[in-house]
């Protein structure tokens, strides 16, 4: 299964929204099974005609006889996804950014109190508009795509959030980022919690994980790896272990880290 991962071409888009893929149904394909890992942006999908089942941690994918159109909002994981589609469907994947989804809804709190919703309503008319897409070329699927999103652009003013955010990427102390920004402990994991959907401890250590695979190409070794936001190798190891539940030597070997998608495929 090939896809390949969008930036937006819109400059309007590309502070709110990573990227996004397609998948063109194609039954005659083999099926495909991959792990993905934990990571710090809110997930949308969209697929046509899709049966679905969900066990622990493991997806299976396949075409319904009935048709369909559902909509899934992944906004935390914290282990591996286990992704197994018995053939390609057709899918529109789109990854917002942190505060992202925030921009487009006028209320985050059943996105960010679930962390996923398999027959989510992102606006009335999107599945269908969705729906419309699936039936064009390329080029046109990412201008009809880009159009939609940005006439359902609401921008709001998040810039305390945005510090803190850019504060928690750092190795700064959370108890000094609080201070930095004159208020409590508690409300600043509130309010975190609140806009973004994750602790800020859980995020700052899939951010560490994040960065650690787009650093590995520069690093010559761990411990090199681990001047990257962590004490010492071992606790670098530790932190990669628990999300990616595989050492980073085996990961580092079988993940093509050139893709977008750093996925496992098994």
């Amino acid at each position: 299964m090939k896809l390949h991962f969008y930036k937006p071409n819109s400059t309007i888009l590309e502070k709110y929204i990573e990227g996004y893929y397609f998948i063109s149904e194609d039954k005659s394909l083999s099926p495909v099974k991959y792990r993905t890992f934990p990571n710090n942006f809110c997930i949308l999908t969209t697929n046509q005609n899709i049966a679905v089942e969900v066990k622990n941690n493991e997806v299976t994918i396949q075409s319904s006889a009935e048709e369909n159109m559902m909509t899934c909002v992944v906004s935390r994981y914290t282990s591996p996804i286990q992704i197994h589609y018995k053939h390609p469907i057709n899918e529109i994947t789109i990854y917002f950014k942190p505060l992202g989804i925030n921009h487009f809804l006028e209320d985050t709190k059943e996105v960010f109190s679930n962390n996923t919703i398999l027959d989510f309503t992102f606006f009335p008319d999107f599945n269908a508009k969705i729906l419309a897409i699936f039936s064009l070329d390329r080029d046109k699927q990412i201008q009809e795509l880009e159009d939609y999103l940005v006439s359902k652009l609401r921008a709001k003013d998040f810039s305390l959030i945005e510090k803190i955010l850019a504060d928690i990427e750092t190795d700064i102390k959370i108890e000094d980022i609080a201070k930095k920004h004159h208020i409590t402990r508690q409300y600043l994991n509130k309010i975190f919690k609140k806009h973004v959907g994750k602790s800020l401890s859980e995020y700052r250590k899939i951010h560490r994980f994040r960065n650690s695979l787009i650093q590995q190409k520069e690093s010559k070794n761990f411990t090199d790896l681990s001047l990257f936001g962590f004490y010492d190798q071992s606790h670098f190891i530790r932190n990669f272990k628990e999300l990616a539940e595989i050492n980073p030597q085996l990961f580092f070997k079988n993940v093509d880290l050139d893709k977008e998608n750093k996925w496992l495929f098994i």
